[in-house]
């Protein structure tokens, strides 16, 4: 039985951003999950799980437990919220707490979105904590905690 040795932490690197015209993009890349199941597709490369950019509406992008976002097409449903008129912080709190209510989550689980709308507002959600982001505006670059955890530690 090969032993496994336990590896640092990687996870999946999602960016967002609005140019001086009002245009959105996103990007992101993951390193995947160690030991994953052969054949496990996580989010990042489904269209609207990992990351979902609609220039009407807006752009989100997630990381974390890929399954529970897949499950519940989390930035597409993020970029949906938006639509209706929900602001990002409202939409990925309703994102996390579709998720809370679908799975049987367990300690090791974790999500967290990031989602910007056409006007420039922004947020940024996680299941537990322990994410964080990394701003860059005119005030410089800086790392801060998320907007909103639905689980406290």
């Amino acid at each position: 039985q090969p032993q496994r040795v336990p590896e640092p932490h990687h996870d999946t690197v999602g960016i967002l951003a609005m140019d001086s015209a009002g245009s959105l993009a996103g990007a992101c890349s993951t390193s995947g999950m160690a030991f994953k199941v052969p054949g496990r597709v996580g989010d990042s490369p489904i269209i609207g799980q990992g990351l979902y950019v609609d220039q009407e509406a807006g752009a989100a992008t997630a990381t974390g437990t890929g399954e529970l976002i897949t499950g519940v097409c989390g930035s597409f449903l993020a970029v949906e919220l938006m639509r209706q008129g929900h602001s990002p912080l409202n939409a990925l709190r309703e994102v996390l707490s579709r998720i809370a209510a679908r799975y049987t989550l367990a300690p090791e689980h974790q999500t967290a979105f990031l989602a910007v709308n056409t006007r420039g507002e922004w947020a940024t959600a996680a299941l537990r904590p322990g994410f964080r982001h990394t701003i860059t505006d005119e005030r410089g670059s800086r790392v801060e905690e998320p907007h909103f955890v639905l689980l406290p530690g």
